[in-house]
């Protein structure tokens, strides 16, 4: 057994987060760890990564016992961990970013050669990464950062790898990629410990699976045992009668309409999106769709065409006016755009009603408090700061501030990426419970299944463009030859809008 954690319990100002969890993983094998934002996961990978001491248990590694003080003792055990958000310096080198804090040296400085030398080598070992070492990082994809991060990883020797959400910033195709490295690493003995929210990769990669909840192990029971459904009522707690919610039936006059809108980066946008619609937006990476978000919300703003609201032109040159029109805008990154991380949670869910409508936050406080209960917010009180609340929490705050402002229009860039099935059931009620009340929604989100569960049509891009547009359930297959250039295949029961 190449790792085992046994009975493993952390405690924080005397709420305990961990409750005795074991854990094992052995050298070749993917060992998915699943659960509910707050299930205890993260605080699990950083007791393993020497971030925190555990209170009790143990940590053996190839049968021996480790007491980890520091990051740095568990990496000279072979442990590495691949956060979320990475840790890397973007205006450094590929090289300077893998070698960071451990740069060989060579009559007193630093081998600058020797560097290059071995991470090319590295490199080499992962595949075709389409990067080189002496490539600053800044100019990288972000699939091409993560595969600097596993890199840094094997730089150390590391003998167990945990990923953190590995695939939550990556599109489809990038995902398939690191799926390919993960694939490679446990080929040469490594044992990934991986914590995903992503059903299918969880499926695809795992060999056994570990569900937590509420900081204790539920069960730990090989893949094929189990199925999505199955898993998910082990996560929480209950079953989910339906991952999505019956679609909107009727609508009302049109919204959002955008004529010929372009940006440097947009070419001829035409769409409309209905009172009480979600429409869906799809496209690969760098296709447009956060520009397009970006661009009606006054962002970065159309440079060409024009945009109205309930058939009003209107001038969106800015956020603010955006948000005075009644436009609302949740961006991907929600702890960079979204929040005041050191704040707390009564203070950033009235951001928007104190900056923007200053006359209304003393009215809306108390609207306020009723939608953090409405969207089932999980916090010791209004007054923690939003830093401490799990990922999913943090979005139901930062939707919160947006709803608070009662907008006509709802631009969601990713709503759900990066929080658990739980809480994603719980953004989607929201999100048709604003449609329902006549909110025109326009809906951003890399897992295909989600956006065509949750969409009532598509619209595609590809390069800037429009690619075509799709009815509500359309397959998988159809959206991605529409978002690659091609045409979707032609169908006897269902027909997809010709793309233009």
């Amino acid at each position: 057994m190449t790792l085992r954690m046994s009975g493993i319990t952390k405690s924080f100002l005397g709420v305990t987060v961990l409750h005795g969890v074991d854990l094992d993983v052995t050298a070749g094998e993917v060992h998915a760890v699943v659960g509910e934002n707050g299930a205890g996961k993260s605080t699990l990978l950083k007791v393993l990564s020497g971030v925190h001491e555990p209170d009790a248990g143990t940590i053996e590694i190839d049968g021996r016992r480790h007491r980890f003080g520091s990051p740095r003792h568990a990496q000279d055990a072979g442990v590495a961990i691949i956060h979320q958000e990475f840790t890397l310096v973007p205006e450094r080198t590929v090289a300077q970013n893998v070698f960071l804090g451990r740069e060989p040296v060579r009559r007193g400085l630093v081998d600058v050669a020797r560097m290059a030398r071995d991470t090319a080598e590295l490199l080499a070992e992962v595949g075709e990464t389409g990067f080189g070492p002496h490539e600053v990082v800044r100019r990288l994809s972000v699939a091409q950062q993560q595969v600097v991060e596993i890199v840094k990883a094997l730089a150390t020797q590391a003998r167990i790898v945990a990923m953190d959400e590995p695939t939550a910033a990556l599109a489809d195709h990038e995902v398939a990629l690191l799926t390919d490295l993960i694939r490679r690493l446990t080929a040469r003995g490594i044992a990934v410990l991986y914590v995903s929210h992503r059903m299918p990769e969880i499926f695809a990669l795992s060999d056994r699976i570990t569900v937590l909840k509420d900081g204790a192990r539920v069960t730990t029971r090989p893949t094929a045992e189990l199925d999505p459904p199955t898993l998910v009522g082990l996560m929480v707690g209950r079953e989910l009668a339906a991952y999505y919610p019956p679609r909107g039936r009727e609508f009302g006059e049109v919204r959002l309409e955008v004529r010929a809108g372009g940006t440097p980066a947009l070419r001829g946008i035409d769409l409309t999106v209905r009172a009480g619609e979600v429409v869906g937006v799809a496209g690969l990476q760098g296709a447009g769709r956060t520009e397009l978000l970006r661009a009606i919300f006054g962002a970065d703003p159309f440079t060409a065409g024009e945009v109205r609201l309930d058939g009003t032109p209107v001038r969106l040159t800015s956020p603010r006016r955006a948000i005075t029109a009644g436009v609302a805008l949740v961006t991907e990154d929600r702890k960079a755009e979204g929040l005041a991380l050191s704040r707390s949670v009564r203070e950033n869910a009235l951001l928007v009603l104190q900056a923007v409508f200053r006359r209304r936050a003393r009215i809306g406080a108390a609207r306020t408090r009723d939608l953090l209960e409405a969207v089932g917010l999980r916090s010791t009180g209004p007054d923690q700061e939003v830093r401490f609340l799990s990922g999913g929490n943090q979005q139901k705050v930062v939707l919160a501030k947006w709803l608070a402002a009662d907008p006509r229009v709802l631009l969601l860039d990713e709503p759900t990426r990066g929080i658990d099935v739980g809480a994603k059931a719980a953004v989607h009620e929201l999100v048709r419970e604003q449609a329902a009340s006549g909110v025109a929604v326009l809906l951003v989100c890399s897992e295909l299944p989600e956006l065509i569960g949750m969409s009532d049509r598509i619209v595609v891009l590809h390069d800037g463009e429009p690619a075509g547009e799709l009815p509500a359930g359309a397959a998988e297959e159809d959206v991605m030859a529409l978002a690659t250039g091609g045409h979707p295949a032609a169908r006897p029961d269902e027909r997809a809008e010709v793309p233009r």
